[in-house]
């Protein structure tokens, strides 16, 4: 959220309509270095952020909140340091006029591309623009940056997705990202009119076209598979919008790139592939989603980066290494590690299998174990609990599931392991029925008993064929989501669910434990009570035998257990 708007001596803003190509007005407000007074004459790089969020708006005590207070992003203070800031509301929300065909679509990357071009050729600009932004600002800046307006030579984007299907419904499961209700209109109406618009005559005219706002959730709940055809936009918009499609536009020469992550972050898994497919530098911190990292300055990284792509200055950026992210401990300690390759490359991962207690029999939690040696065939049920409610309506990072599935257990490491890249699950389980989705979690436990989420995957068992990726995936398995690759399950017969689970770089500490939760729902889909079924599903899960199952997990060096 950004911090609430100050009145500062060094920045002038102002704020006006700007029509793109089809006469649109969308509403954009600049941010100008002031010199003796005035708005500063020399033309200067331009910075641009569009969001879907309100640029500027009235809270409930009727401060104004602007974009371009928001302490991750940096923005005043590129102000005072010599370059032009643009925010703009992006078609059909805040307080720009029009009406919203789709999310992160080809219609707000063209608006993007025409009022980047829009703000080059401003007598104050001198002709070169950056573009930033975290979560779905992050996307416009893939978005506009894939549409490659003649005057953007840099893009920072971050907690974004390289492949929105992927992204959005990983593994054919819908979870709590872009599926959340549509805001009422009455909040644009909040949002602060544009200098001109002094009775506010416009920004209710504005909203009212609003209304013709495609609903996203419905656009998501209407496309189950990748090649879907949505009735809302007549085409197969995933591809659309799948940044995967543009990879090409966005390698090309003549744009520079600095992606960022936060490890506790379910984007944080396609922003490693970006890097892997987009020529770039990327970095990732520990925290949640868009949250300042304790380990570096995100703010001065971007600014640093932005001096050297739009001012020329040489401040050695274009000389470190590809990868920097953050190495931590379970006690919260770590260390920035440098890479020129993706972290995980080259690490081989170790196998851990998992074993249950007795052939058949309902497994309670912490009935079975983790280890590295491939257990005797047994096998161990659980029916599905979709009765997961936590009360927090955007959970970025799941709580551990005690009790509402299957939990394996290790004994406890004889010495730290440390992981570094992608574990893969790799799950031999029979359905009582065609289908259903299984959540796979791997957590540290303390010597207390003290649980913590540290990565997890999903997958819909329909959508357990492996196939071909269209980009550069690392090794991990890809679920296509095509129409044709999805089949339902045999009941009561095995299969082999692979599950790619979150990236992390992080060290188990001696005496700690592992553990591996399965369950069958997860708290932060927010369809649950659409979704639920009963009686509820079962779930065999086959440990032992060739058909064993067992977490691939990219330990640095093998781990040692007491």
């Amino acid at each position: 959220m950004p911090a609430m708007a100050r009145d500062t001596p060094e920045v002038a803003r102002t704020s006006l309509y700007v029509p793109v190509r089809d006469g649109t007005r969308l509403a954009v407000n600049i941010y100008r270095p002031v010199v003796d007074g005035k708005p500063d004459i020399a033309k200067l790089p331009v910075v641009f952020a569009f969001t879907p969020y309100r640029a500027r708006y009235f809270d409930k005590d009727h401060r104004i909140v602007e974009l371009v207070d928001s302490p991750i992003f940096g923005l005043r203070n590129l102000v005072k340091a010599g370059y032009v800031v643009a925010t703009a509301d992006i078609r059909g929300k805040g307080a720009s006029f029009g009406a919203r065909r789709g999310f992160l679509d080809q219609t707000e990357a063209r608006d993007g591309y025409d009022l980047i071009q829009w703000l080059a050729a401003q007598p104050w600009s001198n002709g070169k623009a950056g573009i930033v932004g975290c979560s779905y600002l992050g996307g416009t800046s893939m978005l506009v940056a894939s549409a490659r307006p003649p005057a953007l030579v840099a893009a920072f984007a971050a907690a974004t997705d390289i492949d929105k299907y992927s992204f959005v419904r990983n593994g054919g499961i819908t979870a709590q990202f872009n599926t959340r209700p549509d805001e009422p209109l009455s909040v644009d109406l909040a949002s602060v009119p544009v200098d001109a618009d002094t009775d506010g005559s416009m920004l209710k005219a504005a909203v009212a076209e609003h209304a013709g706002n495609t609903p996203m959730a419905k656009l998501w709940e209407t496309m189950p598979f990748r090649d879907s055809v949505s009735p809302l936009t007549g085409n197969r918009f995933w591809e659309e919008v799948g940044p995967y499609t543009r990879l090409d536009r966005m390698r090309a020469p003549g744009l520079a790139w600095l992606f960022w992550s936060n490890w506790e972050d379910e984007p944080t898994e396609q922003m490693i592939l970006n890097a892997v497919n987009i020529p770039s530098t990327m970095i990732i911190g520990p925290g949640s989603h868009c949250e300042g990292p304790k380990a570096f300055d995100i703010a001065d990284i971007e600014r640093r980066f932005l001096d050297f792509h739009l001012k020329g200055i040489d401040n050695g950026f274009g000389r470190q290494p590809r990868f920097w992210w953050y190495d931590e401990k379970a006690d919260g300690s770590g260390a920035m590690r440098a890479s020129e390759t993706a972290p995980g490359t080259g690490i081989a991962r170790t196998p851990l299998y998992l074993s249950a207690a007795a052939n058949d029999a309902p497994a309670p939690v912490d009935n079975g174990s983790v280890a590295e040696a491939r257990p005797r065939v047994t096998t161990a049920r659980f029916t599905v609990d979709y009765d997961l409610g936590t009360g927090d309506y955007f959970a970025f990072w799941p709580a551990p599931l005690d009790g509402k599935g299957l939990t394996y257990t290790s004994r406890p490491l004889a010495a730290d392991a440390t992981i570094q890249g992608y574990p893969i699950a790799r799950v031999t389980a029979a359905i009582d029925r065609a289908d259903a989705n299984l959540f796979v979690y791997l957590e540290d436990v303390d010597p207390a008993g003290k649980a913590r989420m540290i990565s997890f995957g999903r997958l819909a068992a329909s959508h357990r064929k492996v196939s071909r990726p269209p980009y550069d995936r690392l090794d991990l398995p890809y679920h296509s989501g095509l129409a044709a690759d999805v089949a339902p399950m045999v009941p009561g017969e095995p299969a082999l669910l692979e599950v790619s689970m979150g990236p992390r770089a992080y060290t188990f500490a001696a005496g700690h434990r592992l553990r591996v939760t399965l369950t069958g729902a997860d708290p932060r889909q927010r369809n649950l009570a659409a979704i639920r079924q009963e009686p509820p599903p079962v779930f065999t899960i086959t440990s032992g035998g060739a058909a064993a199952s067992h977490v691939d997990i990219p330990f640095i060096e093998k781990p040692a257990f007491r």
